[in-house]
């Protein structure tokens, strides 16, 4: 999926968002869920190099960067240029994985970033919310259709 959907370069990189410093997924995971307290620290998009012996999906999992143990990803990936995003997740019956061209002019993409942005609680992100604001008001205005989804 990832060589058709374009997200690797010519080299096979790309990029995955990786918690800020030395904090595993399941860290991050344990401390998003805290209703007070030490929050995560916020993702930061690190470039990549797929390599042959990568077990994304299974073993990469149990890296607890990945997911939250082998068999059970949970992560995003962007092509370096951005024209494709990959989510994959742990859903009930198995595992979710989505491409979404051009995501940048994608109806749904851009729904949901605008909700993000708007969102309160206590376990909103202020920082990243307030990043996508900024995006969000650069965008060049124009219509936005399904067929771009």
């Amino acid at each position: 999926m990832a060589v058709r959907s374009g997200l690797l370069d010519h080299r096979r990189e790309f990029l995955v968002p990786l918690p800020h410093g030395a904090h595993t997924h399941q860290v991050v995971l344990h401390r998003q869920n805290q209703p007070y307290g030490p929050r995560a620290a916020p993702e930061v998009w690190n470039r990549v190099r797929l390599l042959d012996r990568w077990d994304i999906m299974g073993r990469g999992g149990a890296s607890a960067f990945l997911g939250i143990r082998a068999g059970h990803p949970g992560f995003g990936m962007m092509a370096i240029d951005s024209s494709v995003y990959v989510s994959c997740s742990t859903g009930e019956a198995g595992v979710d994985v989505w491409a979404v061209a051009h995501p940048a002019r994608s109806e749904n993409i851009l729904q949901y970033l605008e909700w993000f942005a708007r969102r309160d609680g206590p376990r909103a992100d202020r920082e990243s919310q307030k990043q996508t604001a900024v995006w969000l008001a650069g965008r060049a205005p124009g219509p936005v259709g399904r067929s771009d989804a």
